[in-house]
């Protein structure tokens, strides 16, 4: 979940509905999917290299 990191399999009821069973968050499933991948992109961006 965007809102409240809950990770789970229920939190996807119907392929295009995000509904977190923890915070009751609600959304497209696309547009939280952008969320995650902009998220790791950000987070990798600003890794420091290895």
């Amino acid at each position: 979940c965007p809102e409240c990191g809950h990770v789970s399999a229920e939190n996807r009821p119907t392929q295009e509905k995000f509904h977190c069973v923890s915070c009751g968050h609600q959304a497209h499933a696309d547009t939280v999917g952008a969320l995650n991948v902009l998220r790791a992109g950000l987070v990798h961006r600003d890794a420091a290299p290895a």
